[in-house]
């Protein structure tokens, strides 16, 4: 298997295919692939509620699907967070015996904190 790809069976996979089907979440994702950008900037370009980004960004996170790729201080001294996609690309093989759900890693990424290169569960 590709050492930049990420495995899972069926059950370790359930969570990740029920955010990877939210359409917010999915959104968030897609912004994110080939740059870092803050909650606001997602929000905005995809027309989310700022509460709404928030919540998923924390659920991707969560998940590992989303990591921040920096910080940085805006004008007034508050803390902006970057968040970039670890996932570039999903397959799913839904089988009788042995469901797997593949998630290639975004290289772009490599920033963020580790990421195994192959995770089996």
């Amino acid at each position: 298997m590709a050492s930049n790809v990420l495995t899972f069976d069926y059950e370790e996979a359930l969570p990740r295919l029920q955010v990877l089907a939210d359409i917010v979440s999915h959104k968030i994702i897609l912004s994110t692939i080939e740059e870092a950008k803050t909650a606001q900037q997602i929000a905005s370009e995809n027309e989310l509620p700022l509460s709404s980004t928030y919540k998923k960004i924390k659920r991707l996170q969560s998940l590992d699907i989303l990591c921040v790729e920096r910080i940085s201080l805006d004008d007034t001294g508050k803390r902006v967070l970057y968040y970039k996609s670890r996932v570039k690309s999903v397959e799913f093989s839904l089988r009788k015996v042995g469901s797997v759900l593949q998630l290639e890693r975004n290289e772009k990424a490599c920033k963020c904190s580790n990421l195994h290169s192959e995770l089996t569960i």
